[in-house]
């Protein structure tokens, strides 16, 4: 399975919230020392505070340094861990097109449009049997292009808007599901007419995620992308 962590999305966030409250209660305490003049106190605390955070940023980078790019072919899921269950997506079409829409609505590509469909699925087997079959809201999602050069680029909100006038743009990422349900939306990219290995990137769109341990979002860590190349 391709996830976008290398550690148990749970275990990831209860380190994150258990990192955070210590030091928030570190805080308290070092500013109460202050005031009651206990410098002594204080001191210790902050040193322990320190130790923590650097610890913390250890193993964050222990496992981005373990972490490996991957490229996924057509068809091939990539799984969003949601604390108690997966969403899996992966591409099930990539058409590239000079003009995208209906007259007089459509709109002209710069280079050449990259309309991907995306498969949203909601993985019922990395559910437990008491989690039930309430709907899940996905998280927000950042999706770029990236090429062989590195040059990134995003959604063509002009060709979006041309699909959408032409009711080609199927169901929004947002869209919540239940256990067993997907969807598709096609997305839009302007691309060059010379792009060299168009790789799309999904990944958490919350900041957050940028400093939990594991998460393809930490530092350095390791992305699995998409192929748009057939």
């Amino acid at each position: 399975m391709h996830t976008n962590v290398n550690l148990e999305a749970a275990v990831g966030v209860l380190a994150f919230l258990g990192t955070a409250f210590v030091l928030g209660l570190a805080v308290i305490i070092v500013l109460h020392a202050i005031k009651t003049r206990k410098r002594g106190r204080a001191r210790t605390v902050s040193l322990a505070a320190l130790t923590l955070v650097g610890f913390y940023l250890l193993l964050m980078l222990a496992f981005s340094a373990v972490s490996r790019e991957k490229v996924l072919a057509s068809g091939v899921e990539k799984h969003f861990c949601e604390i108690d269950c997966h969403l899996a997506y992966s591409i099930a079409n990539v058409e590239r097109m000079k003009t995208v829409g209906l007259a007089p609505n459509e709109a002209t590509a710069k280079g050449v449009f990259y309309v991907v469909t995306i498969r949203t699925r909601f993985d019922e087997t990395t559910i437990s049997s008491a989690r039930g079959d309430a709907l899940l809201w996905p998280n927000s999602r950042e999706v770029t292009v990236i090429d062989a050069d590195g040059n990134v680029y995003d959604i063509s909100m002009e060709g979006e808007s041309a699909l959408q006038s032409s009711q080609g743009a199927g169901t929004p990422l947002e869209t919540p599901l239940r256990p067993g349900e997907s969807y598709t939306t096609n997305l839009v990219f302007d691309l060059p007419a010379n792009v060299t290995r168009p790789e799309m990137l999904m990944r958490d769109g919350d900041l957050l995620t940028h400093f939990i341990i594991g998460h393809e979002n930490s530092f350095w860590h390791g992305k699995t992308m998409f192929s748009l190349e057939s």
